[in-house]
């Protein structure tokens, strides 16, 4: 059965971050549908959007496709929890993210904004960030510094509500824990593992924070599967 992927980067990149990932699934007969949010990349003048927006944006990208699964990395998995919620969709894959609860806040796991301004990106700095940024080489760090933008603030203020009721499956791909890490995470009663329930299937694919650049076959190859 041909799938559509309906793949959404997480925060200050656009669409064009999957392009690895979305090749490998169109050669191996999938559908990819590579989706920029409103405010970052190629839409960083679109203003200030919120997370509705996001949700909205995902909800557009994914219209008139069938067996539609959403894959949502980092920031990405609040829109995508929201949106599988609304819309029927086959399953849902969450990259370096989970399903996180209502209420949840982007803003709630980092340090205190300085202002409401557009998020500005990392520095991608691989000597100062080496477990985040584990498996890039130069050629993708010069990548992120040249393409990455702000990330609208307004995304990242507003709490998760996901204003539906549907629950397709869902599973997990974990890039910067391990698998050890999460059960004693989620035993320990860590948020972002608040709503990852013990039927969710999770692996493994060890490597950095952005594993579509750093790990674009080995990813498409777990999407798949």
């Amino acid at each position: 059965m041909t799938e559509t992927f309906v793949l959404v980067p997480g925060m200050w990149l656009g669409g064009w971050v999957w392009d690895g990932v979305a090749e490998r699934l169109r050669a191996a007969g999938d559908k990819a549908v590579t989706v920029t949010l409103a405010g970052v990349g190629e839409r960083v003048g679109e203003g200030d959007a919120d997370l509705e927006q996001h949700v909205a944006d995902i909800i557009a990208a994914a219209r008139g496709h069938d067996n539609v699964v959403l894959v949502g990395h980092s920031y990405a998995g609040l829109p995508v929890t929201a949106a599988a919620a609304r819309i029927p969709v086959s399953r849902v894959i969450y990259v370096d993210s989970g399903p996180l609860p209502d209420g949840t806040r982007q803003l709630d796991m980092g340090p205190p904004p300085e202002s409401t301004d557009p998020v500005p990106s990392r520095p991608w700095d691989q000597a100062s960030d080496p477990v985040l940024l584990a498996g890039l080489d130069e050629e993708d760090l010069a990548l992120l510094r040249k393409r990455a933008t702000t990330h609208p603030f307004g995304s990242v203020a507003q709490p998760l509500r996901r204003g539906g009721t549907l629950t397709p499956p869902a599973s997990m791909i974990a890039c910067t824990f391990s698998l050890e890490q999460i059960a004693a995470m989620r035993a320990a009663g860590h948020p972002f593992f608040a709503a990852v329930d013990d039927d969710m299937v999770i692996r493994s694919l060890p490597t950095g924070h952005w594993p579509m650049l750093s790990e674009p076959a080995g990813l498409a190859e777990l999407l798949r599967a």
